[in-house]
């Protein structure tokens, strides 16, 4: 694209014993006869770790170092001193991170990029599963994916799939297995990966999946190597232990519309697969609790039936009494089990589902988690979903975590009742409770967590350890565990001579793999410890975690990736975090944001937009042009801005919204006037290497009349006024009156422009002009509705939606993040979110700085205020 040919780009894995390595090495040529800038644009699954990179400019190598974090960011305050910017990683969609480099790279000459990163592949559903995002973004010569996998106790099944594989593509998958080797290449011609004959687009857009099971002909595999082990617990064909599952639901006025529906949709479809030794109820909380049933209820149809019927019913409003609706959860189960309403072999969860945060009743955080603990002591798994970006994840991650659980996202799509079902079904066949793997305690060093509450069906517990004697080549284990009739209890052992025959095989091997995958589960335990731990716990975990990190070359969230570049690149440091999904960073204006954790130093690429809908009484200075002092509706100026003002409370809400240069917005569509429309963002010259999150304003705005058959385009540089056939131009040097049939267009040269409708209804476009040699800025414009009200009742669009009056409640007002910046609880439109006291500019009365009008911000791309998801309003062309 534009000179760069990515000819070659290979993405290489090697599985050994679940423990994937995988390297994806892409290559590319400047084509053209100026230097270039290319990007390295791979997304990574979350779970994964970053271990090595390296660029390869004409023959010299440029390789990342892994640093403390603290150690990176001096490192990289340095050449921020010097102008220099970043690399960057940053979480990119539900299971994937994004990793970006980009280097300048002179004509003819040709980079070498290579990323490696580990992780270790998980059961689930009775699978493993590797997941790799492949998208080019061009077709390539020599496209290759690569996998190899080896498995001591030997491959039962092997498949791998694409999202984007049409029926073509299919036969280019080659897949064989047999033993303990499995094997599969993708690769792809060129015409192969066109999306039609003619075209030079890439249908290489989506996900490769590979899944695969091992053999069990016992319960468990041990596997030693130079003085580690790793023992795989699976064991199958266990009769199934009933379960008692209490499902504590968040019915608050947020949760009302999409997300009640589809939360119903699901609980439909888990009642039907819950089974009839199962125990289960409902507890409803929004400002008040309310239960189903009184008790646990046995699962017979007619009890089911019954809840089907309480389920339908279930409806959204008031506020979030959270730790009431938890603890009469925690009520009921002790009761069942002291009165021995439930078998006393049985599984108890409970799996509570919010999207807000708890603001009625204990609405203290700390509190809450508190009293949930000493409440479940232990004997209950507690699982946390929350649904959409209102909650406080960080809290339901602490929390479910302290009551030997884990905490969920679910994401506000369409299909977030599949989701929910989804997790239900991870949790849903218990096989063992209270499981223990006891190792000899004087021949093991470090060994990972060993007991756990729960083992389902379909999984596996994976323990790693590391010998006191480094030449140890066996090892026996006391396995135990309750099961539906009995107690699991038996030894097993690895002998030397098993240790021996597996050695011989090393040749398949990468490296050693067993010490790394004993170094990754180390990590990830210590880093999940660590979210609860406070105080000289939590500093010894994060030592711990750091040093081995730092051993074993892991970008975690301890440590940072510096990635060095030629010296005449003017982006010459860069720097790669881990995201922790922990932290929920919104953009407000005064705010840099980056979805970093701790480290707040790398470049997005998305670009930050913010709306504003204001109303005022009297005629900007500016526009003395036109008689009538009109009133202010909606406004969008400046980065864009928009702000609602809201004139019965003397207020005003703002939001704030992310996409790139280039997207289209609907601002307004009234299909009874005929009246759209629609704005082009543009960003800066260049990234600005200062900005954590880089600007975007209107560079071009699309006004139509399809009742006029009339279209306005605007940019900085011209007005162009199509009428019909006939075409118009003017540039901004114009002073220019223009009269036709229901159309007034009056442009003030260098100024503003006015355009009157048949309705009734006027834009003033204003033109904002920067030095023409600043180095980052470029022209843009801006919009302004003047009498609104002549737009019909119909009228929608991202502006549009706010010429109707809106009402809002604020609630619990306590401090954010930022002392100067309240957070609040805020009911609009039936739902509750979370907002932040902040400002906004309105360059109404001083175009060039602006005046701050503070107003709500409203996180999270507007959602809850805007009809809608903001995407809903990104359309393909300005007209």
């Amino acid at each position: 694209v534009n000179g760069m040919e990515i000819y070659s780009m290979k993405i290489d894995s090697k599985v050994t014993s679940r423990f994937a390595h995988n390297v994806i090495t892409s290559r590319a040529v400047n084509r053209g006869n100026v230097s270039k800038e290319v990007f390295f644009d791979v997304e990574l699954p979350k779970t994964a770790f970053i271990t090595n990179f390296s660029m390869t400019i004409d023959g010299v190598t440029y390789p990342g170092t892994i640093k403390e974090k603290e150690a990176a960011k001096k490192q990289y305050e340095k050449a921020v001193s010097k102008g220099q910017t970043a690399g960057l990683v940053k979480a990119s969609g539900r299971k994937t991170e994004k990793f970006t480099v980009s280097v300048n790279i002179k004509a003819a000459s040709k980079v070498t990029f290579e990323l490696t990163y580990e992780e270790l592949l998980k059961r689930q559903f009775g699978k493993y599963e590797m997941f790799i995002k492949v998208k080019p973004k061009q077709l390539v010569k020599d496209f290759e994916i690569e996998v190899d996998i080896f498995e001591p106790q030997g491959i039962t099944e092997l498949e791998a799939e694409g999202t984007f594989i049409t029926n073509e593509l299919q036969n280019t998958i080659k897949k064989t297995f047999s033993g303990k080797k499995g094997h599969i290449s993708f690769k792809p011609t060129l015409d192969q990966q066109r999306r039609c004959p003619s075209c030079s687009e890439s249908v290489l857009d989506g996900d490769f999946t590979v899944r695969y099971d091992v053999k069990r002909t016992t319960p468990d595999n041990l596997q030693i190597v130079n003085g580690y082990f790793v023992h795989f617990f699976a064991p199958t064909n266990l009769p199934k232990l009933s379960k008692n599952i209490i499902f504590v639901l968040d019915t608050s006025g947020s949760m009302s519309g999409r997300e009640i529906e589809q939360t119903k949709e699901a609980l439909l479809k888990i009642l039907d697969d819950i089974k009839e030794d199962d125990f289960f109820n409902f507890i409803l909380f929004d400002s008040e609790i309310s239960t189903w049933k009184e008790t646990l209820i046995k699962a017979t149809p007619e009890n089911l039936d019954e809840a089907r019927k309480f389920v339908r019913q279930i409806s959204a409003q008031g506020l979030t009494n959270l730790h009431g609706g938890l603890m009469r959860g925690i009520d009921i189960l002790n009761a069942a089990h002291e009165e021995n309403l439930v078998p006393k072999r049985s599984a108890s969860i409970i799996i509570m589902l919010t999207d807000g945060q708890p603001n009625v009743g204990v609405s203290n955080t700390q509190e809450i988690e508190k009293s949930v603990k000493k409440a479940i002591d232990g004997r209950y798994t507690l699982y946390n979903l929350g649904f959409g970006s209102g909650v406080d994840y960080s809290f339901l991650e602490r929390m479910a975590l302290e009551n030997k659980g884990l905490a969920r996202r679910i994401y506000p799509d369409s299909d977030a009742a599949l989701q929910l079902q989804g997790f239900y079904d991870e949790v849903s066949n218990p096989m063992l409770i209270d499981v223990e793997l006891n190792y000899p305690e004087n021949e093991i060093s470090d060994l990972t967590t060993n007991s756990f509450k729960h083992f389902y069906d379909g999984s596996e517990i994976v323990v790693a350890g590391r010998f006191v004697d480094s030449n140890q080549n066996h090892l026996s284990v006391d396995v135990r565990g309750e099961g539906a009739q009995d107690t699991l209890l038996y030894t097993t052992q690895q002998g030397a001579e098993q240790t021996a025959q597996a050695f011989q095989e090393q040749q398949y091997i990468f490296g050693e793999y067993i010490e790394r995958l004993w170094a990754y589960l180390t990590i990830e335990q210590l880093l999940e410890k660590r979210i609860t731990a406070t105080g000289e716990e939590k500093e010894n975990l994060t030592a711990q975690a750091l040093a081995l990190s730092l051993m074993y070359k892991f970008v975690t969230p301890l440590t940072s990736m510096v990635v060095t570049k030629p010296e005449e690149d003017e982006n010459e440091e860069g720097i790669a975090d881990k995201p922790t999904e922990g932290i929920d960073i919104f953009a407000i204006p005064g705010m840099c944001v980056i979805y970093a954790k701790l480290l707040l130093i790398v470049k997005l690429i998305s670009i930050k937009l913010s709306f504003i809908t204001k109303s005022y009484g009297q005629a900007s200075p500016l526009y003395h042009t036109y008689a009538p002092p009109p009133t202010w509706y909606t406004s969008v100026d400046g980065d864009p801005h928009f702000i609602i003002s809201v004139p019965q409370k003397k207020d005003a809400i703002c939001f704030n919204i992310n996409e790139n240069p280039g997207m289209i917005l609907n601002l307004i569509n009234d299909p009874v006037t005929g009246i759209t429309v629609n704005g082009e963002l543009i960003g800066d010259k260049r990234a600005n290497s200062d900005a954590k999150i880089q600007n975007s304003y209107f560079g071009k705005l699309g006004i139509a009349n399809k009742h006029l058959n009339v279209k306005l385009t605007v940019t900085p540089e011209r007005i162009t006024i199509e009428n019909g056939d006939e075409k118009t131009g003017f540039t901004w040097l114009d002073s220019v009156t223009l009269q036709q049939a229901g159309l007034t267009l009056i442009i003030n040269r260098k100024k503003n422009l006015v355009l009157s409708m048949g309705s009734g209804a006027s834009f003033v476009v204003v033109l904002h002009q920067v030095w023409k040699k600043h180095p980052l800025h470029q022209d843009f414009l801006g919009l302004y509705t003047l009498k609104s009200d002549k737009l019909s009742e119909q009228t929608h669009g991202l502006l549009g939606q706010f010429f109707r009056p809106i009402d809002f409640t604020i609630l619990e007002i306590h401090p954010g993040s930022d002392p100067k910046k309240p957070d609040a609880t805020m009911i609009v439109k039936n739902n509750e979110l979370t907002v932040t006291r902040g400002w906004q500019k309105d360059y109404r009365r001083d175009p060039t700085h602006g005046v701050d009008i503070p107003c709500w911000f409203v996180h999270d791309n507007g959602a809850g205020l805007i009809d809608g998801v903001h995407t809903d309003y990104i359309v393909s062309s300005l007209f």
